[in-house]
């Protein structure tokens, strides 16, 4: 009886100390890419399909974040320039369908928020180390999913050269910044 106690104590102390694990919200989680056309304005594109998931531990200050970005679903309010991302001449989406991050660090405030998140992200058969500037992070209850869920915006700034994507520069800008918004539900 003491070892299945003894087992029973044990087992639920080590999941106390696991991370809590949220799934992305594919309706409320997209990424922005930001660029400059031809020196005119400022053009922004989304990828409307994104998966992962977020591991956090709030109380130990750690976690592990992993985003996948379906190419397929860039979306720039032109069919025909979303044809041209989805080439060889660009994304090559049917070489290389996704884009991925995998984060290596997330850093937390003294409030247990987290403010940046490095990582690599990887475009192509490219991948580079990143660090996302988090500009909102929070996780509370709620009551539509009856779950705790956490939601965060960022940004980080790319050379789209660096991941073999530089066509048209420097007319159409090298440098792109790419915006998130997401959301998780804890699973």
């Amino acid at each position: 009886m003491r070892r299945i106690m003894f087992a029973f104590v044990t087992s639920m102390a080590a999941h106390s100390d696991a991370a809590d694990r949220f799934v992305i919200d594919p309706s409320h989680t997209y990424t922005v890419f930001e660029y400059s056309h031809w020196g005119l304005s400022l053009q922004q594109g989304r990828f409307d399909k994104n998966s992962g998931w977020i591991e956090l531990d709030l109380d130990k200050k750690t976690g592990k974040v992993q985003i996948e970005i379906e190419v397929a679903s860039v979306n720039t309010g032109s069919a025909l320039f979303d044809t041209a991302l989805r080439s060889a001449s660009f994304f090559d989406v049917d070489r290389f369908p996704k884009i991925r991050f995998v984060s290596t660090n997330l850093n937390f405030d003294e409030n247990q928020n987290v403010f940046s998140m490095e990582g690599e992200l990887t475009i192509k058969s490219v991948t580079k180390k990143v660090l996302f500037e988090l500009s909102h992070f929070r996780c509370r209850f709620m009551p539509l999913y009856l779950k705790s869920a956490c939601g965060a915006n960022g940004s980080t700034k790319i050379l789209r050269s660096e991941f073999e994507v530089g066509r048209y520069t420097p007319f159409v800008s090298d440098e792109v910044t790419l915006h998130f918004a997401v959301e998780a539900i804890k699973d």
